[in-house]
C-alpha cells in the first residue's frame, strides 16, 4: 500500500510541477481537456478489444492523468481537488453497496444492479434513465437504457420473445423500403427500431454487440488491406478491377484467418 500511495503522490507533485511550468499545460481548461479525454477513452477501448495488457497500461495511465489533472484545475477555482474526488467515489460506492457495508442481503447481480438504481431513485435521480449520458454513442447508449430499464423490471421473459420482436422490426423495415417511393423519416425509424431490437437480443445470449460490431469492423479492414496489397502486388488498380476480381483476394484473406496466419 505504501508503494501505491507515493506512486499516487508522485503523480500528483508532477502534475503541479507541469502546471506551474509548462505552456501547454498552464493553457488548458476543463473544456479543452474535453475532448481529449474522449479520445483517451476510445484508445483504452482499442487495447482491451486487442487484448494488450502493456496498451492496456499505457492508456490507463493517460486516462488517470486526465482525471489527475481535471482535479488540479478544479482545485486552483476552489471547487473541488483530488481528495474531494476520491472522498465522494468512496462515499458513493459504499451507500451504493448495503449489501457489502450494511445489512442488505443479495443473492445475484441482479439483485445489486436493481438495488443500486433504486438507491439512485432515493438520492434524487427523477428516472431511473437519468443516468444515461446523452453523449455516449447510439449503440452503447441503447445498451445502457436496456440495462436500466431491466433493474427496474422492466424486460422481456426471455430471449424467443426477444427474436419474434427482431423478425416483427424486420419485416417493417422491409415493408418501408419495398414502397416504390420511400419515406426516408418511416425507413430511418423502422431501421432503428429493428437496431434497437437486434441490441436487446445481444443482450439475452451474453454478446455485447458494441464489441461484436468492432471485431467485424477490424476484421473488414483486415482483408480489405489484404485485397489492396493483392492488387498492388500484380500492378492492379482496385477501381478498374471486377468485384469478382476482388473477390479472389478477399477470400484469400479469409483462408489465411483460418489457418492462423
Amino acid at each position: 500500500m505504501k508503494e501505491k500511495t507515493e506512486a499516487f503522490e508522485r503523480l500528483l507533485s508532477i502534475m503541479d510541477e507541469l502546471r506551474e511550468k509548462c505552456p501547454w499545460d498552464r493553457k488548458q481548461t476543463m473544456e479543452s481537456l474535453r475532448h481529449l479525454t474522449i479520445e483517451e477513452t476510445y484508445e483504452l477501448t482499442d487495447s482491451i478489444i486487442e487484448n494488450d495488457p502493456d496498451k492496456i497500461k499505457k492508456e490507463l495511465g493517460d486516462l488517470l492523468l486526465h482525471i489527475v489533472f481535471y482535479a488540479k484545475i478544479g482545485s486552483e477555482t476552489g471547487l473541488f481537488d483530488i481528495k474531494d474526488v476520491i472522498d465522494s467515489l468512496c462515499e458513493k460506492l459504499i451507500h451504493r453497496h448495503p449489501h457489502i457495508y450494511g445489512d442488505v442481503k443479495v443473492t445475484s447481480d441482479e439483485e445489486v444492479k436493481q438495488n443500486w438504481e433504486q438507491l439512485k431513485l432515493k438520492e434524487g435521480n427523477k428516472s431511473v434513465l437519468a443516468g444515461v449520458s446523452k453523449s455516449i454513442p447510439a449503440m452503447i447508449k441503447a445498451m445502457r437504457v436496456q440495462e436500466k430499464a431491466r433493474a427496474a423490471g422492466f424486460d422481456w421473459e426471455n430471449k424467443d420473445q426477444v427474436w419474434e420482436k427482431v423478425l416483427e422490426e424486420l419485416e417493417e423495415f422491409k415493408a418501408e423500403t419495398d414502397v416504390e417511393q420511400p419515406n426516408q423519416k418511416r425507413v430511418e425509424h423502422e431501421l432503428g427500431d429493428l437496431f434497437f431490437a437486434l441490441i436487446n437480443y445481444s443482450r439475452f445470449i451474453d454478446i455485447n454487440p458494441e464489441e461484436a460490431l468492432e471485431r467485424t469492423n477490424l476484421t473488414f479492414i483486415k482483408r480489405f488491406k489484404h485485397v489492396e496489397e493483392r492488387a498492388n502486388e500484380n500492378g492492379q488498380k482496385l477501381m478498374e478491377m471486377t468485384l469478382a476480381e476482388m473477390d479472389v483476394y478477399w477470400n484469400e484473406a479469409k483462408e489465411l484467418e483460418r489457418s492462423g496466419k
